[in-house]
């Protein structure tokens, strides 16, 4: 049994209001909460005076308006993006108006997937297009603060981290969470590269994480830890579903997801279906076809 993830679900926050987190950091939290996007989207602001914004969030008009107010006295000189869900990059547009401040991300939506000749599936912001498109190891400096690209494919195949060099802190999006692991939906969504770019966290010195949702991680290393186990944990579930004669995710997910909202188990199902073709991929279990989440599955003979 892998050890229980230690999630954190308390923090204190005020809907649009900027709250200074440490001496480069500030953050104002959109009202948007939801089961994916808990308390709601956190805008990062990095610097003061000439600031740079990280996911600058979804088209709420309070949200936008609080960020213009907040920062009212300063400018922004760089609009940094995450990854293009849409509680994450659709309000860059407005802000980049506002400001006249270039955009930066590693590229339109499904863009890892698309180098790949693979189209993924339309639901994000599919109007956002940086306007400096950026790739892992890209430093880009402003005014007191430095910010280094750590691309971490996974949740989707655009996703980066921004390293701020000067606190040795990590932005991490939707990579890394204090109250929830990610969704990773296929085709996008890539279990392998997730896991990749977990075990890439855990080759680098950062102390803290501060993520799109939720509060800061401080034991960085255990908690990335505690997410690779359980995703094997998840991999070993399926197995044994297998082994009890669940051939479909549809009848998986109630077996794993015990205590999970029902309203959940499309989004758990495709993380299942993601953990399942890299299963597939390995040999450890077999499908017929490409895996879909309508596929039969059976497994491998070593097993």
């Amino acid at each position: 049994m892998a050890e229980k993830i230690p999630f954190t679900y308390e923090f204190d926050y005020e809907y649009g209001k900027l709250k200074q987190l440490t001496p480069l950091i500030r953050r104002v939290i959109a009202k948007n909460p939801s089961g994916f996007t808990f308390r709601g989207t956190g805008t990062y602001v990095i610097g003061k005076g000439n600031v740079a914004i990280i996911d600058p969030g979804p088209l709420l008009e309070e949200h936008i308006d609080a960020l213009k107010e907040s920062l009212a006295c300063e400018s922004v000189s760089h609009i940094f993006i995450t990854h293009t869900h849409m509680d994450h990059s659709p309000a860059a547009k407005l802000l980049k108006e506002f400001w006249q401040a270039d955009t930066y991300g590693f590229g339109p939506h499904g863009a890892g997937k698309i180098e790949q000749g693979i189209l993924v599936e339309e639901g994000g912001d599919m109007e956002f297009v940086p306007d400096v498109t950026i790739r892992h190891g890209d430093v880009i400096t402003g005014d007191g603060w430095t910010l280094e690209a750590v691309y971490t494919p996974g949740h989707t195949s655009n996703h980066l981290c921004y390293a701020l060099r000067e606190e040795k802190a990590l932005l991490t999006g939707d990579h890394v969470m204090g109250w929830s692991t990610s969704v990773i939906a296929p085709p996008d969504g890539d279990m392998t590269q997730y896991m990749q770019s977990l075990q890439l966290l855990l080759e680098r010195d950062d102390e803290i994480y501060w993520p799109t949702h939720g509060t800061c991680i401080k034991d960085v290393k255990h908690f990335v830890q505690c997410f690779i186990d359980h995703r094997l944990e998840r991999e070993r579930q399926i197995i044994d579903c297998l082994k009890e004669g669940y051939t479909d995710i549809t009848m998986m997910v109630p077996v794993m997801y015990v205590g999970t909202d029902k309203s959940l188990y499309g989004a758990a199902a495709r993380s299942v279906l993601s953990a399942m073709i890299r299963l597939v991929d390995t040999g450890v279990v077999l499908c017929d076809d490409e895996p879909v989440l309508e596929s039969t599955f059976t497994l491998g003979n070593q097993q």
